[in-house]
């Protein structure tokens, strides 16, 4: 029989030895610190993001007071601010000339030829039916054509080491490897960049592309806007394309062929306008110094005969609500989620102007970038003509360009499918921003909203003047703008870098950036 005190003792032992065992217990039981947990995907950031935001973004952007936000205009750099104060809000670090978010850029206004004619022998051609100028001052000149192949070398098939200064020149139309519009026009700005050297009088081409002439016509027989000369002082060489559909004029090759050239050349200006730059500081020690990029085009077509489109005189303003305010809307909203939480690699957001009229702030980013090119793992760029599926987002470049795993993730967790290469006729990987990145080696898909095939539902919008905010569907632009966002935290946050598919056209431009 115990004794009291014996009692007392073993009763305190009992209420100890319990006492401990629950607080073992609650301790197993207790959840890990919340730093060592995941943050379940439904907790991150881009899940609250605010529809009535991203409406108010697009509202505004693509309004009537923007007058079509062409670039070179002041709608144009009205949208431009707006943009940048947006990123200054969000907190993100400016990435622009002089610690500001704009990277500036001096665009040069080119006007339409008023009168352009070309006579050899008792014909003349004609401005419009038969040749346009693209490009030079007046001319008012008769002598005789120097042939000078395709004019891109000094080799055996260019100028063969001939003195051309103040002669007019005839060369071949595109080039050996121009497959597309953007090939051919490259290869005609390098014609006459070596043309204007050699001090050349005229550079005609003789025109046979794919392109149909009437679009030709069309293009140029409006207002341009061109990227700034190396030189402003130069006066580039007066420069036509010449209808040599079926080889018509083939006698233009001929040694002695004399003709009379008569044009009022195409005066220039400076147009004024800027991509937008912030950048998210990455988490990660290391990874921090790598870069995803975040872009969409701001600019638009502007306002009546800028547009090359019908009109109604009750509303000649191409507002742009799909192309591409909707991107800048996934831009805006993908900062305000990944600044809350910030990924492992840096993000840069850019907004890009000049995209309607040939990639042209792209084009300068990528010749001038604000962080080196070998630096930057991947361009996610977000544009497109429109959308006519609802249930899905289109990516232009999924198989090619190394991050289809966090592309369909992001998609899935917004209830979004992934329809990869929509309308692979149009050759649209070669006609957004992101081919500026994938020249020069960038993996870069293009993210647009949903679409299959370029059918009326998005002939009916795309570069029309009813492309306004009323038309858009903003339960879509926020699940749109959402996966983008999950999209573009998932690339970051990856263990490796994407890579350019194997055999893919940009592949061998990505191991001379990277070295790999």
């Amino acid at each position: 029989m115990k004794t009291p005190i014996l009692l007392a003792i073993t009763a305190s032992l009992l209420i100890t030895t319990s006492v401990s065992a629950q607080r073992r217990s609650a301790q197993k039981a207790a959840p890990r610190p919340k730093a060592a947990i995941e943050t379940p995907l439904t907790q991150l950031p881009e899940y609250s993001l605010s529809r009535a935001d991203m409406e108010a973004h697009l509202r505004f952007l693509a309004s009537d007071e923007l007058m079509g936000r062409r670039t070179g205009d002041a709608g144009n750099r009205v949208a431009a601010r707006y943009i940048a104060e947006e990123f200054r809000r969000l907190g993100l670090k400016p990435a622009g000339d002089s610690n500001s978010y704009f990277q500036p850029i001096n665009f040069e206004r080119v006007k339409a030829a008023e009168s352009a004619t070309l006579s050899m022998g008792s014909e003349m051609l004609q401005l419009g039916k038969d040749l346009v100028v693209m490009a030079g001052g007046p001319l008012n000149q008769t002598g005789e054509v120097v042939y000078v192949g395709y004019g891109l070398t000094d080799g055996e098939d260019g100028y063969k080491g001939r003195d051309v200064k103040g002669k007019i020149l005839i060369a071949q139309g595109g080039s050996p490897d121009a497959k597309g519009p953007r090939e051919v026009f490259q290869a005609s700005n390098a014609k006459r960049k070596l043309a204007t050297e050699k001090g050349a009088a005229a550079l005609i081409e003789l025109y046979a592309e794919s392109i149909p002439w009437g679009f030709i016509n069309q293009y140029f027989s409006r207002e341009q806007i061109a990227l700034p000369t190396t030189d402003t002082n130069t006066q580039p060489v007066t420069h036509l394309w010449v209808n040599n559909t079926g080889n018509k004029y083939k006698q233009l090759k001929e040694p002695g062929q004399t003709i009379t050239l008569r044009t009022s050349g195409r005066l220039r200006s400076v147009a004024p306008s800027a991509n937008i730059a912030g950048i998210i500081e990455g988490t990660d020690p290391t990874l921090k110094n790598e870069y995803v990029v975040l872009s969409a085009h701001y600019d638009h077509i502007g306002v009546g005969k800028q547009g090359g489109s019908p009109y109604q005189p009750s509303d000649s303003i191409f507002n742009g609500a799909r192309d591409n305010a909707f991107g800048i809307v996934s831009i805006l909203s993908a900062a305000k989620a990944l600044v809350q939480k910030p990924p492992k690699r840096s993000v840069l957001v850019l907004a890009f102007t000049g995209e309607e009229v040939g990639l042209l702030g792209s084009k300068y980013y990528a010749d001038h970038p604000l962080v080196p090119l070998k630096q930057t793992i991947i361009d996610l760029d977000t544009d497109g003509a429109g959308y006519n599926d609802t249930t899905i987002i289109s990516v232009i470049g999924l198989e090619r360009t190394g991050a289809r795993a966090e592309i369909e993730a992001g998609a899935k967790a917004f209830g979004l499918g992934v329809f990869a290469e929509p309308a692979p006729e149009q050759g649209l990987f070669d006609r957004s921003d992101n081919v500026s990145f994938a020249a020069k080696g960038v993996p870069a898909p293009d993210i647009s909203p949903g679409f299959k095939d370029f059918d009326a539902a998005i002939q009916k919008y795309y570069h029309q003047a009813i492309d306004n905010p009323d038309s858009i569907d903003f339960g879509y632009l926020e699940r749109f703008a959402k996966a983008y966002a999950n999209i573009a935290r998932g690339v970051a946050n990856r263990a490796t870098r994407p890579q350019w598919a194997a055999g893919d056209k940009y592949e061998a431009a990505g191991k001379a950036l990277y070295g790999n």
